[in-house]
């Protein structure tokens, strides 16, 4: 049987007073979610997490079955991955935004505005090199941007360096440290502060920014940096699980994601990572993506850009309109779909959390769950499962109805 599993970014939420205590899943309409629900079998799944702050790319990793202790590698790494851009294994990787500071590097704001075109701001930080060490930049969804520090010969890099970017805003942006006594972790901080100083000053004067602060927008005049890594082995998802498999993203951390094991990237015109997104060309994809492979991971980023900004009431229309484009999977036979969350993102939070999120798996018989929800999965056959040990239940799952069947 061929899977369709379906990941909707930040899904789960807590009770809203404005939405009638309810979430804004249970609190949408949504009658297709709802059928697959009351024809398939329900459940919650424990998302994988490092204190109470699951990332979405442990997450993602952890349903896909990969041991976080055994595979873990930096965000960076799958943020320049999914831009495009070819890492070599003495590279330090690293995920950024462009962001405002005031004068005294205090922040302003960590996305400058949500910026939509840096293009020329990345250009005019292109390829500058300090002590040897080359800076490669790549752009990413709106204000997100990839950067790999590249070393010439004879010089050696560490990711073992602390993050640029605290999530606080009204602080000086923070220098970058060594996490480790190491010459080569001493060295990186160094180039990397060196990079980020110079830089600023860059774009502080730039002539985009110069427009930018004239129509009263805010300045893109610095990078906040964090999680460097380095590329290392992942077994692919082919060599694990047995299955030609393929992703369906717009976000860049998720097409790095499926990049790093080894699933084919399906481009999806019109596939921003935002709420724009082409729901049904990514849907349509997926049609056509399952006549040729066995698994097709297909990723919708929104609900959780919704849950970040606090806005409940978008979050509950972008997941009516992710329901209404998932008519066209109702036709689907001899494929296991399944729905869930990679982490939850309350609207009230702002901030993902290691709530228990919903899971529906349409395909593999029936329990008696009438609707799609946080609430309502937990009654469900498949009861509570911890993400990482996830897929390994559907595959005994899948035999047992085999021989069911």
């Amino acid at each position: 049987m061929k899977i369709l599993f379906i990941i909707l970014d930040g899904l789960g939420d807590r009770p809203i007073k404005e939405l009638g205590n309810k979430t804004p899943l249970e609190a949408a309409q949504t009658p297709n979610f709802d059928f697959l629900a009351r024809n398939g079998i329900c459940g919650l799944i424990a998302p994988c997490y490092q204190g109470a702050f699951p990332t979405s790319k442990d997450a993602h990793l952890s349903l896909f079955g990969y041991n976080l202790k055994k595979y873990g590698m930096g965000r960076g790494v799958f943020e320049v991955l999914g831009i495009g851009m070819k890492l070599k294994k003495e590279d330090i990787a690293l995920r950024g935004n462009f962001a405002t500071v005031d004068k005294n590097l205090k922040i302003i704001d960590r996305r400058a505005g949500r910026i939509q075109n840096p293009e020329p701001l990345i250009k005019s930080l292109q390829g500058m090199e300090i002590e040897g060490v080359r800076f490669l930049l790549g752009k990413g969804v709106s204000h997100r941007l990839g950067i790999i520090m590249r070393p010439s010969k004879g010089k050696s890099l560490s990711e073992k360096i602390s993050d640029g970017d605290f999530h606080i805003l009204k602080i000086k942006a923070p220098k970058i440290k060594p996490l480790e006594k190491k010459e080569e972790a001493v060295f990186t901080a160094r180039v990397l502060n060196k990079f980020l100083e110079k830089s600023h000053q860059i774009l502080d004067q730039h002539p985009l920014n110069k427009k930018r602060a004239k129509k009263g927008l805010l300045k893109a005049n610095y990078i906040l940096v964090r999680e460097a890594g380095r590329l290392n082995h992942l077994p692919s998802f082919e060599e694990k699980w047995k299955m030609r498999s393929c992703c369906i993203a717009g976000g860049t951390l998720y097409k790095g994601i499926g990049k790093a094991l080894g699933m084919k990237l399906i481009k999806v015109k019109g596939a921003t990572g935002k709420s724009d997104t082409n729901l049904r060309g990514k849907f349509q994809a997926a049609l056509r993506a399952l006549k040729k492979y066995d698994f097709c991971y297909l990723h919708i980023k929104a609900t959780d850009n919704f849950g970040h900004d606090g806005d409940f009431e978008g979050k509950k229309k972008f997941i009516e309109k992710i329901d209404k484009n998932l008519s066209t999977l109702l036709k689907l036979k001899n494929v296991l779909i399944i729905i869930t969350g990679d982490h939850s993102t309350p609207c009230k939070v702002k901030e993902h959390t290691s709530d228990p999120l919903p899971v529906l798996l349409y395909g593999l018989g029936k329990d008696k769950v009438e609707k799609f929800s946080e609430k309502e999965c937990k009654k469900g056959k498949l009861g509570k499962i911890k993400s990482i040990d996830f897929l390994k239940k559907v595959f005994k799952m899948e035999e047992r109805f085999k021989k069911l069947n």
